[in-house]
């Protein structure tokens, strides 16, 4: 149970670890999914921008162009020539002004060559026709598709960059904000689930947060586990009262029967009655102190302050149990250190441990069989106890429920009130415990305690 316990706490655990790296992987891949996206279109938008660019400063520099002749006329360019032409040093820019006899058309620009000293050159040109003084005149300014390819390599380098750090900030502030958003989940997991003993004892707070599923589902968490609780009360209450109430009833019945067989009166037919009614009796007592002995386990009613040598125990049980194995004809082996010892726990309990596994082991073993204690010390880790016998074994259908209450064994026909495993089950789970069972049809049955390094006085065994 302790083991299911530690596995659920993992889980839910896991579970928020899950959630975070799903969240994760879906802004990262999405993020992902842009740059792939915005690198896919990215020479298409900036050849796009780049051209309009362009447009525009071929526009701006028209403007310019047309201010001047409005101002100084068109012989500022002429200079008492038919043309004008200049172009910068490297050719990439160009201006042409000639007389045209077109007629007036709005602007155009296009992507054309111009030969300009002997050199075809590939231009994107703006072309103005315009009339001034009854004249027509036709303005071309260009640039050359190279310069702008460069630009444009340039600005795509550049705007890549600016995305991918932007892309990388996202991500960042995307993480910080969902790891922010989930961590009621994990203050949940955390008060609600992992630091809960059963049965809970705490006074369970509610979470603060905005998130009103995370509300929903802390507050629904409390009302199940205060239901819980309600509910273990009353089933311990009741088992507690029940046992208590039966007690004096079985008390006055027996003595009565006992002063029933002390008269001499009686004939042996009613005699024969008497006891087999006592041994019925015996029986429920037996059910009853169980029953007790369980309350008052769930009760925390058992001080944890001895400290008990596990071979000392041992052969303080054999001692009661000796008769029985005689009877039987077990061999016993006893292979456990002597040194080992047991802190914060309670000797009633531990005992009662054992004893219930080692009558177990003897109520179903075979004739002429055998019992074994042996042990295994992980320094630092834990230390285990095992309990094996040469019986007839569990079947496997059987190995689940074997600790369930009031669930007999189909194993022997001897009487069983279905206790004895429970028994052990509680107090593994009062202590928090590790138990576990490995059984095999006719050739015996294993039972492993192990115990947390909690539970053991450091000492420094020998080790072959």
């Amino acid at each position: 149970m302790a083991a299911n316990h530690q596995g659920c706490r993992l889980q839910n655990k896991n579970l928020k670890m899950r959630l975070l790296t799903k969240l994760t992987l879906l802004i990262s891949i999405s993020k992902l999914a842009v740059v792939v996206l915005f690198v896919i279109l990215l020479p298409l938008l900036v050849g796009n921008i780049a051209s309009r660019y362009t447009n525009y400063n071929l526009g701006e520099q028209k403007k310019k162009v047309m201010d001047i002749i409005t101002r100084n006329g068109v012989d500022y360019y002429f200079g008492g020539d038919s043309s004008y032409g200049s172009y910068t040093m490297l050719k990439e820019e160009y201006i042409s002004l000639v007389l045209s006899s077109g007629a007036k058309q709005f602007d155009t620009i296009e992507t054309s060559q111009r030969v300009v000293e002997n050199d075809t050159i590939n231009y994107r040109v703006l072309i103005h026709v315009f009339d001034y003084k009854q004249k027509t005149y036709t303005l071309e300014i260009g640039k050359t598709v190279s310069s702008i390819g460069e630009y444009n390599h340039l600005l795509q380098r550049f705007t890549l960059y600016i995305l991918i750090g932007l892309i990388t900030i996202t991500i960042l502030i995307d993480l910080i904000f969902a790891n922010y958003l989930i961590r009621p989940l994990g203050t949940i997991i955390k008060t609600k689930l992992l630091h809960q003993k059963f049965p809970f004892k705490e006074h369970l707070v509610p979470i603060k947060t905005t998130t009103s599923d995370f509300k929903y589902l802390d507050q629904s968490l409390i009302d199940l586990m205060g239901k819980i609780k309600e509910a273990f009360e009353k089933e311990r209450e009741f088992t507690s009262n029940a046992s208590h109430e039966l007690m004096t009833p079985i008390s006055i019945l027996q003595t009565n029967m006992e002063n029933l067989m002390l008269n001499s009166g009686l004939n042996e037919e009613l005699q024969e009655k008497i006891t087999g009614m006592m041994k019925t009796l015996n029986r429920l007592k037996k059910i009853v102190h169980s029953l007790l002995f369980i309350s008052r386990i769930e009760n925390d009613q058992f001080v944890k302050t001895d400290k008990i040598k596990i071979i000392s125990l041992i052969n303080e049980m054999t001692e009661e149990l000796g008769i029985r194995m005689e009877a039987k004809n077990i061999r016993f082996t006893l292979d456990v250190s002597a040194n080992v010892t047991l802190t914060n726990i309670n000797h009633d309990l531990l005992f009662q441990l054992i004893y219930n596994l080692a009558n177990n082991a003897i109520r179903y073993n075979k004739e002429g069989g055998e019992l074994t204690f042996s042990d295994k010390f992980v320094p630092g880790t834990s230390y285990t106890l095992m309990i094996k016998d040469t019986g007839i074994g569990i079947p496997e259908k059987e190995l689940a429920n074997i600790f369930d209450r009031f669930k007999k064994s189909n194993r022997s026909t001897e009487e069983s009130y279905g206790l004895g495993l429970y028994i052990v089950k509680t107090i593994t789970q009062y202590y928090g415990l590790q138990i576990d069972v490995q059984s095999q049809i006719n050739k015996g049955t294993i039972f492993s305690i192990m115990f947390p390094e909690q539970f053991i006085v450091p000492y420094n065994p020998i080790i072959c």
